[in-house]
Parts: structure tokens; C-alpha cells; sequence
């Protein structure tokens, strides 16, 4: 007899696990049910989930969902890196938050991992040249979970933004893989130009609650930027910044910084 069809859930450990900690969220708490089995299990795979989410939250009388919906599977479907980058987001979230205990927590709970999952998507559609559709994505992730990101700005995978509020990256803002931030950061510009104007952060950067950075400079990888720090020239790699304005107190104190998020500061800056 022919083998039927491998389950999704065969072949990607991610949504196995998804799903089963779904079945025990909902046997745990059958009240949440229905909105466990709307946002998770009802679905064929995470990429799927996040379209029904992405739909779900940025809905509104100006676009329905159901018209969300088409435009984030279209996405998923024509990009296979955003469903790749929204894995390797979902666990930087799991490792690094000590808040996260299950998968199923920043898909249904956490603003920070949907608001970038659908900056991901306003992204996909600004280099395929629907840009107003982009800045209306944009405009709804502002309205609903506090996070403006720019369409064209660049992020790498591997992100983790913790709480999200009042989150603002620019349009020509890059960031690396593996960047931790804490609410209320800015990566913004300092005038008027409107050339290359906003910040390039390296791989591995952790990015405390509040902390602005400013114009067209970089930010190396592994380097720890202080809560309440504004920065407004380069930073070399492996460093601690801290301060208004912010300068060199020492090293970033470990290898990686955005995995350790340990925010403290030292004597040297360091451990």
C-alpha cells in the first residue's frame, strides 16, 4: 500500500511543537479553546498561523481580513524566508526571554514577535513594489501594538523584541541577526536629510529599554547599548556604551550580549 502523505507536523519539529503544547494549552484552560484552535490548531503550519494572526490583528473598516488574509498567504507563499525568519525569531524570543516558557506564547500573547512578523510581511511587499500597501500595514502595527518599523528598513532574523512599546526604526535602519532590543528604543534620524540617515547594527547587539540612536552610524556587532543612552557616533565592536550622549565604558563584558541579555554595568563595563 502506497504511503499516504506526511502531516505537516512530521516534518517541521517547530509546529509539532507548536501544536502540542496548543492541545495542552486548551486542555489546561478550555475556555481559551476557541481562540487556541482559531490561531493555532485549525491551521496546516506556522506560516499559516501567521497569516490568520497578521489578518486577525491588523484588520480594520479600512481592510477586512479576509483581504489581509490573501495578501499575507501570498507573501508567505512567494517568500519562503519570512516563515524561516519567523522560526529563528520565535526561538531568540523562547531562549532569550525568561518570560517565554512555550512556543505558543509570542504567536498568541507577545506584540513584539507579531508586530515584526508583520513589519516581515509589509517588507516582502514594499520590494515587490506595493508600497502603499506597505505604509498601510505599517500604520496598523503603530495602531495596534505600538511598534512603528519603517517597510524598507532591514532586519536579520533572530530578533527579539522584548515588551515593544513605542518601538521606532527608520526607513534606512539595518539590523543584523540575532539583535535583542528592550522597549522604547529608537533608531532614528537627526535632521531632515533624506538620504542614508538612520542607524546600521551589527550582529549580536543588545539594545536596552529607552536607548536612542541617531543618524547614520554604526554600531558593531556584539556590543551592549546601555537603557537611556542616546548615541550619536560609532560604536565599535564588543563594546558597552553608556550615557547622554553615550561613550565607551568599557567592553561588552561576553561573546554575545543579545543572548546573555544581561543589562548590568560594571566596573570596565564588562562582567
Amino acid at each position: 500500500m502506497a504511503r499516504t502523505q506526511p502531516r505537516v507536523t512530521e516534518l517541521d519539529p517547530v509546529w509539532k511543537r507548536i501544536c502540542d503544547e496548543a492541545e495542552a494549552a486548551v486542555r489546561a484552560e478550555p475556555l481559551l479553546g476557541a481562540l487556541i484552535h482559531g490561531g493555532l490548531l485549525h491551521h496546516e503550519g506556522l506560516e499559516d498561523a501567521l497569516a490568520y494572526r497578521f489578518a486577525l490583528k491588523l484588520s480594520s473598516g479600512e481592510m477586512s481580513a479576509q483581504l489581509l488574509r490573501e495578501i499575507a498567504d501570498a507573501a508567505y507563499g512567494a517568500d519562503r524566508a519570512l516563515g524561516k525568519a519567523a522560526r529563528a525569531d520565535l526561538m531568540a524570543v523562547y531562549e532569550r526571554d525568561p518570560a517565554c516558557h512555550r512556543f505558543i506564547q509570542p504567536i498568541l500573547f507577545f506584540k513584539g514577535f507579531q508586530a515584526l512578523q508583520a513589519y516581515r510581511v509589509a517588507h516582502h511587499l514594499w520590494g515587490a513594489g506595493r508600497r502603499d500597501m506597505a505604509y498601510l500595514v505599517q500604520m496598523r502595527v503603530s495602531e495596534m501594538f505600538g511598534v512603528d518599523i519603517h517597510p524598507a528598513a532591514r532586519l536579520g532574523q533572530g530578533i527579539m523584541i522584548d515588551h515593544a512599546h513605542s518601538i521606532v526604526i527608520g526607513e534606512t535602519a539595518v539590523v543584523g541577526d540575532n539583535v535583542s532590543m528592550l522597549h522604547s528604543v529608537t533608531l532614528g534620524g537627526t535632521g531632515k536629510e533624506e538620504e542614508d540617515r538612520h542607524p546600521k547594527i551589527g550582529d549580536g547587539v543588545l539594545i536596552g529599554a529607552g536607548a536612542k540612536v541617531l543618524g547614520n552610524i554604526r554600531v558593531g556587532c556584539c556590543s551592549r547599548i546601555a537603557a537611556g543612552s542616546v548615541v550619536l557616533s560609532d560604536v565599535p565592536p564588543n563594546s558597552t556604551v553608556a550615557g547622554v550622549p553615550a561613550r565607551i565604558v568599557g567592553e561588552a563584558g561576553c561573546a554575545q550580549p543579545s543572548m546573555m541579555m544581561d543589562h548590568r554595568l560594571r566596573d570596565g563595563g564588562g562582567e
